[in-house]
């Protein structure tokens, strides 16, 4: 039976009584993942983390975490959780190490703990410079450096990717990787770039206008990727290909002078290919084309 770290039943928001933000979220981020929260600017993601963190009152449904009613439970549940919601909130005119210290006294850390962070986000050896000399990459390290300081096991993170460079997302996917591996870290991350997340996540909830319209493992996400592919044909005359290709019972389509297929058997693309080459039809190359899992996520969107 599946553990899970954070459970939401039937969350729902009003931002007026005109304007519902979230309608019925029933999220499961299960114990040892990285859930990757998707959707488009505007969905209702920033909205659930603060529901989640209390940053918000929960106006209709429920928050569990670690199975406990988090509005029973608060200040437990938060010391065993780090966030960073939007983007870090950070003293420009200190160091790394100094704004930690600052964090260290309220949260009555280990004075240790500091160094040890810094070193886990590649920080350890700014120095003297100040957070408002740091590049967009280091601040992003230095706000999970935040919410790791108190030891949590459970990370919540809104968009630390965004408005990064590629070198700064990859920097910052790999710490979040090694957090999961190495500290058996659960992490929930929200992010309206699937093409970044699937680098490292394993399970996926997709939330549009308010809703949620998809939850499960990425392996899951990706089966709709394989149902969703076809085979593409280019040879010396579609057309003639085309009749052939319906004495097999497939309904091919020309698209760019190329014939588009439904997936079918290899054993029944190598007998096509053999008809093909016997009428005289010159078959330059079969492909296999898979959407991108981008495509699956604007097709679970839109439809």
């Amino acid at each position: 039976m599946t553990s899970y770290c954070l459970q939401t039943q039937h969350l729902t928001h009003y931002y007026s009584t005109s304007e519902k933000v979230l309608n019925q979220i029933n999220l499961q981020v299960p114990r040892g993942s990285i859930y990757g929260y998707l959707g488009p600017n505007g969905a209702g993601k920033t909205t659930t983390l603060r529901l989640v963190l209390g940053l918000l009152r929960v106006q209709e449904g429920e928050v569990f975490i670690f199975d406990k009613p988090f509005n029973q439970h608060r200040l437990e549940l938060l010391k065993s959780i780090g966030s960073m919601i939007e983007s870090p909130s950070l003293y420009g005119h200190l160091t790394a190490y100094e704004n930690l210290d600052l964090l260290q006294r309220i949260y009555k850390c280990p004075k240790a703990r500091i160094a040890e962070v810094l070193s886990l986000v590649g920080l350890a050896n700014t120095g003297s410079k100040k957070a408002s000399q740091f590049s967009l990459g280091m601040r992003q390290r230095l706000g999970i450096a935040i919410a790791l300081l108190h030891n949590p096991s459970f990370l919540i993170l809104d968009e630390p990717t965004n408005g990064l460079d590629p070198n700064g997302m990859i920097e910052v996917r790999e710490l979040l990787k090694k957090l999961n591996r190495e500290q058996r870290i659960t992490i929930l991350i929200s992010s309206h770039l699937l093409s970044e997340i699937e680098k490292m996540v394993t399970h996926v909830g997709i939330v549009h206008k308010g809703s949620m319209l998809f939850q499960s493992t990425l392996e899951e996400l990706k089966t709709r990727q394989l149902q969703s592919s076809s085979i593409e044909l280019e040879t010396s005359n579609a057309e003639a290909a085309v009749q052939i290709a319906k004495e097999f019972n497939i309904h091919p389509e020309i698209r760019h002078e190329k014939i588009v297929l439904p997936v079918v058997s290899k054993k029944i693309v190598a007998r096509l290919n053999q008809q093909l080459v016997q009428q005289g039809i010159d078959v330059y190359a079969i492909n296999i084309v898979k959407n991108d899992l981008e495509t699956i996520f604007m097709d679970v969107i839109n439809n």
